[in-house]
């Protein structure tokens, strides 16, 4: 379903709550953050939003060139080659950007079976986004945090800061093949971008337009953290989001406590845990890294500037 802006203006003045809230089109318009609220009592683990999500963002998928370059010292910074994997969908890739965590356990003497659709949760202070040192990671007004692929050098520094470890790297493309290819970067870290290019033309994300269970609500992040407590107020549930990591525009709500969900996982590369996370910005010893990093991401960002305002014109 493709919407125009009138189009989705005048629906989310007249619709109910469900998969868009009102104010929605004219928030992100005027650059208010946008949040997502999943209410994980629905998902029945379809995957129907994966499924979506691979095909909307198809043209966004890396292209590596081989043979790859040798990298120097050899066990500085490991080859990433999810080419010949691009069908794996049971974690996070970089052409995988969404999965569902599938948990089952006993909470109040009674089974469960909880379906988690798991991808980047859009931080409202996003440490890869901060402390990145080329500027390649960086957050949109409307609370979209983005990596941009034209310089990005795969470097990985998003992945080691950000704590649920979610962006992943694919060797043999972007921008480091053309400077320094054995010494400098390894290829480009991807992860969800929330559709921004569609959210831009008033459409829905793939993953929230496709599922059939209305699983998904979008709106400004002060509607979604009204309607993620109501929710929980109605199932007796509980919320995951609203502090974690100072606060994402992802929130989730079940009916079974993060803590016992979080005990079930078993944490593993591209399936991130559900831990209570703390702002990392309180840290003493990350906001000294961050004050240290900045006159040289400064720099490197300047430089960069140009590029990256001209990749978002030319993807515009």
């Amino acid at each position: 379903m493709s919407l125009s802006r009138r189009t989705f203006l005048t629906w989310i003045s007249t619709s109910a709550v469900g998969t868009l809230l009102p104010g929605t089109a004219a928030a992100a318009q005027r650059g208010e953050e946008l949040a997502t609220l999943l209410d994980l009592s629905r998902c029945v683990g379809c995957g129907t939003c994966v499924e979506a999500c691979r095909e909307a963002n198809q043209a966004k998928f890396p292209k590596p060139i081989k043979p790859f370059p040798t990298m120097y010292p050899r066990d500085r910074t490991q080859v990433a080659d999810w080419s010949e994997k691009q069908h794996v969908d049971n974690r996070l890739t970089p052409y995988n950007w969404l999965f569902i965590q599938t948990i089952t356990g006993t909470y109040n003497n009674q089974p469960f079976e909880i379906h988690i659709p798991r991808r980047c949760l859009h931080c409202i202070n996003p440490p890869c986004a901060n402390l990145c040192p080329w500027g390649a990671a960086y957050k949109q007004a409307n609370g979209i945090v983005r990596i941009n692929d034209r310089i990005c050098l795969g470097g990985g520094k998003c992945k080691a800061v950000c704590p649920w470890q979610i962006p992943e790297r694919q060797t043999g493309v972007g921008l480091y093949l053309h400077l320094l290819p054995s010494v400098a970067g390894n290829g480009v870290m991807y992860k969800c971008d929330r559709c921004w290019n569609r959210i831009d033309q008033g459409e829905l994300p793939a993953c929230i337009e496709a599922c059939p269970y209305e699983v998904q609500t979008i709106g400004p992040r002060s509607q979604i953290l009204e309607a993620a407590h109501a929710l929980a107020r109605s199932m007796n549930g509980f919320i995951y989001g609203e502090h974690e990591n100072g606060g994402t525009n992802t929130l989730y709500v079940s009916p079974v406590p993060f803590d016992i969900l979080n005990n079930v996982i078993s944490p593993a590369p591209g399936r991130p845990h559900l831990e209570a996370v703390p702002n990392p910005f309180l840290q003493e010893e990350r906001l000294a890294r961050a004050v240290f990093a900045a006159p040289f991401a400064g720099l490197a960002a300047g430089a960069l500037h140009l590029l990256r305002s001209a990749s978002e014109h030319d993807h515009d």
